[in-house]
């Protein structure tokens, strides 16, 4: 026992060590960060009939155009916008509503002239048009085209969620029918494409607005002409009048407008870029008044966020309350309490820079470190789970802070500051709801009906994704992550409850809809991942899950049976990664993906397409052993990115390659040791909770160790994939695929949705006598009725 104190004071005290060095090369990079300056306000004075052109420069803005909108003033004195760039439309702001400026509304008797093809509008109403070119009518609803009252063949190339799409719209009302643009262009009469012979495929479409009427939308540099009372006009070169304009955003950039006579104030925000001086050429009717960004700057918090932090606050508070009537002692309810005020400050934090203005990254800082300090010390005994999990945070948050400190624009920087704020607020709530697990004061009925719940509250957000959403999300939210942590748990149950003879029990309806609610979960999470989803990532990571939780089971059953089937699935693995790497390109010729398999196995044919890959594959090899700066990247801190922030969504799928390119193979080494710590000491944890199950005396701490075990087992399976699919795609051994590596990538929906319970749900099955006093003090030692 002497020499296993020691063992485990060892391992808490590199843990600390470890974390400390992190958090020290963080305040490195932040102190060694050079003086940035952006521009806090953009005034334009102009006189009546004067005009001014703005580009990249001059509105600080990095996805603009160089020449991007002319800003004038007609006779009257009022503001007019015209977008001077099509392929980058202007969103304007009035109020609640939002219109493109490439948007035009059609009314009756409007013509449409299309490269070669003019259209006329012949009716007109509030969800519905319908086109002539003279010799077809189309008629369009928002959702369904129609020509000459029939729908219109299928195009050869529509991938299989088009074609489900339609399908879907064909055989529901019109109220419940899915947004399908019409497509104006190119050469075909199929699926939802108008053919226009002289202009390319997607230059303009039709589609609905917030407001049910259908719009002409053009994006392109071929132009499109629009009748008006006026004569003919570009669609996307319309003037647009800025009286009722609140603000506009040109790419990720949004400016707030203040009108004052001929002056115009323009306030920026989101992504604005950032200057090594106070000073930039500008023309004489424009002036830019400038503010240093400072890492340790707080804007004063809106009402809505004091009012969230106080409501997270007050929740986290309840937690005490058992301890208050139990007479703990002071350090056992200390905890709980610090617990929710970190909770509470990143809900702060949270709100305000998503309402408000964003805190300086020190701020931001300080609330990781703090997090992750907590979650180190939660217990009264540092486990292997939170002392790796910390590192690989830490780590995560370390490559995120260097790629905003190096970037020249503020939206870089952004991804750190929600990632620390998701993870305050995460980890520490988890932590609170799910620190007592196994308790008395948790019943199996209860927790089955809160997983039914989870699992209804997955599905409903799976199909607002479907309904509202894209690949990416609906309303900035991924439900994808949340229902791969409803499927774990939810299976975990079901299959708990068969491995300790609930199939004895009575078979009524009740039985069947919690056996069948996972299996239900698990094929509507694998239509969408057909339906709605651009790659088969999600194939694989549903893959991998099955597969690990059919090993588990078979390893419960008996050890011959899972050492059958962990053989086959190696053999199966090693397989299917041959035929992967052997077929690619005749798995895209059978349909399956074409085009992720066609950029794999031939990026330098497809320079657009493939260059995430080949830009990834250059800075890994720039990386080398030593990294970058041949320092392991420590002379680099604070410094530029360079040329690898030119990866597209290099925050989140290809972060591991930033890491290479930055620190060097020695520390993706070093990552990979971690990653595959955090998953032995899952399973370590899950093999525990089966031996509790089988050493208990009732049947309900058996059916909450089987749980324990099968949940963590399908956590560590899912992390499992995230990190093969993530490496794969980043060392181009799959085609690519958008998925985030856990605790590395800015993946906010699967840090607060997914890692965030795991971890808590992972350090609250750790055994009895390795939790905190407070939960010892909550804890019922006898043992439930049967």
């Amino acid at each position: 026992m002497k020499h296993r104190r020691q063992r485990i004071s060892f391992g808490a005290a590199t843990a600390s060590i470890l974390l400390a060095l992190l958090c020290a090369v963080q305040l490195l990079a932040v102190l060694r960060a050079p003086a940035a300056w952006l521009p806090r306000e953009i005034d334009v004075r102009l006189q009546p009939g004067e005009s001014i052109v703005l580009g990249r420069t001059e509105l600080g803005a990095p996805r603009a155009a160089a020449r991007q909108l002319t800003l004038r003033r007609d006779i009257a004195g009022s503001w007019w916008l015209r977008n001077l760039a099509p392929v980058q439309p202007i969103v304007l702001r009035r109020g609640d509503a939002r219109a493109r400026s490439s948007d035009v509304p059609l009314a009756r008797g409007q013509q449409i002239q299309a490269g070669a093809v003019r259209f006329t509008v012949l009716a007109q109403d509030a969800g519905s048009v319908t086109l002539s070119n003279g010799g077809r009518t189309w008629h369009y609803d928002g959702a369904t085209l129609l020509q000459d009252g029939a729908l219109q063949q299928a195009c050869l190339d529509a991938p299989l969620a088009s074609r489900a799409l339609a399908l879907w719209n064909r055989v529901t009302p019109h109220a419940l029918g899915l947004a399908r643009p019409v497509s104006l262009g190119g050469l075909l009469y199929c699926g939802n494409r108008i053919a226009s012979t002289t202009l390319e495929a997607g230059t303009a479409s039709l589609a609905r607005l917030q407001d049910g009427r259908i719009a002409l939308s053009v994006r392109g540099d071929q132009p499109v002409l629009v009748s008006t009372a006026h004569g003919w006009e570009d669609a996307a070169g319309r003037d647009q009048p800025l009286a009722a304009t609140d603000a506009f955003a040109v790419g990720r950039t949004i400016f707030t407008l203040t009108p004052n006579g001929d002056m115009l104030h323009m306030t920026p925000s989101g992504q604005v870029a950032l200057s090594n001086a106070p000073q930039v050429q500008l023309p004489e009717a424009v002036r830019w008044q400038w503010q240093q960004r400072t890492p340790f700057t707080l804007p004063a918090p809106t009402p809505l966020a004091w009012a969230a932090a106080l409501g997270v606050l007050l929740l986290g508070g309840l937690s005490v309350v058992p301890l208050l009537r139990g007479r703990a002692a002071g350090a056992s309810i200390a905890l709980p309490l610090l617990t929710a005020l970190v909770a509470a400050t990143a809900t702060l934090l949270l709100v305000s820079q998503r309402s408000g203005g964003a805190p300086g990254v020190g701020i931001s800082l300080f609330l990781a470190w703090a997090t992750l300090w907590l979650t180190l010390r939660f217990q009264a005994r540092i486990g292997l789970l939170p002392a790796v999990a910390v590192l690989l945070l830490g780590a995560g948050l370390l490559i995120q802070l260097e790629m905003g400190l190096g970037a020249r624009d503020t939206a870089w920087l952004r991804h750190f500051q929600n990632s620390t704020a998701l993870l305050g607020l995460g980890l520490p709530g988890a932590l609170l709801l799910l620190h007592c697990v196994g308790r008395n004061n948790l019943s199996r009925p209860v927790t089955e009906r809160v997983l039914l719940t989870l699992a209804g509250m997955a599905l409903v957000g799976v199909l607002l994704q479907v309904c509202f959403g894209s690949e990416t999300g609906v309303f900035d939210i991924q439900p994808f992550e949340f229902a791969k942590f409803a499927l774990a748990a939810l299976s975990a149950h079901c299959l708990a409850l068969v491995a300790g003879g609930a199939t004895h029990q009575q078979r009524n309806w009740r039985f069947w809809l919690r056996m069948a609610a996972p299996v239900l979960l698990f094929v509507f999470l694998l239509g969408v991942a057909l339906v709605r989803v651009d790659d088969y990532s999600p194939l694989v990571l549903l893959l991998v899950w099955s597969s690990a939780m059919a090993l588990a089971w078979c390893a419960s059953r008996g050890r011959r049976a899972a050492l059958v089937t962990a053989a086959v699935a190696i053999c199966l693995l090693v397989a299917g990664g041959a035929a992967l790497r052997s077929s690619g390109a005749f798995l895209g010729a059978l349909g399956f993906y074409p085009e992720r398999f066609q950029v794999w196995s031939a990026p330098t044919v497809h320079p657009h397409t493939g260059q995430q890959m080949l830009l990834g594959a250059r800075a890994i090899a720039e990386g080398g052993w030593l990294g970058a700066d041949n320092a392991f990247g420590l002379a680099a801190l604070g410094g530029a990115a360079g040329d690898a922030l030119a990866i597209p969504a290099i925050q989140d799928d290809f972060a591991p390659a930033f890491l290479l390119q930055r620190h060097g193979l020695a520390a993706g080494l070093a990552l990979w040791t971690l990653q595959a710590l955090f998953l032995v000491a899952l399973v370590r944890i899950a093999a525990g909770a089966w031996g509790r199950a089988l050493a208990a005396n009732d049947f309900r701490r058996a059916w909450l160790g089987r749980f324990q075990c099968f949940a963590l087992c399908g956590g560590a399976a899912f992390v499992a994939g995230h990190l093969l699919l993530s490496w794969g795609t980043n060392l181009a051994m799959f085609p690519i695929m958008g998925q985030p590596m856990s605790f590395l990538s800015a993946g906010g929906s699967h840090l607060l949705f997914f890692i965030c319970p795991l971890l808590a749900f992972g350090m609250a099955s750790t055994p009895f006598n390795e939790e905190i006093q407070s939960c010892r003090s909550m804890s019922n030692t006898k043992s439930w009725a049967r």
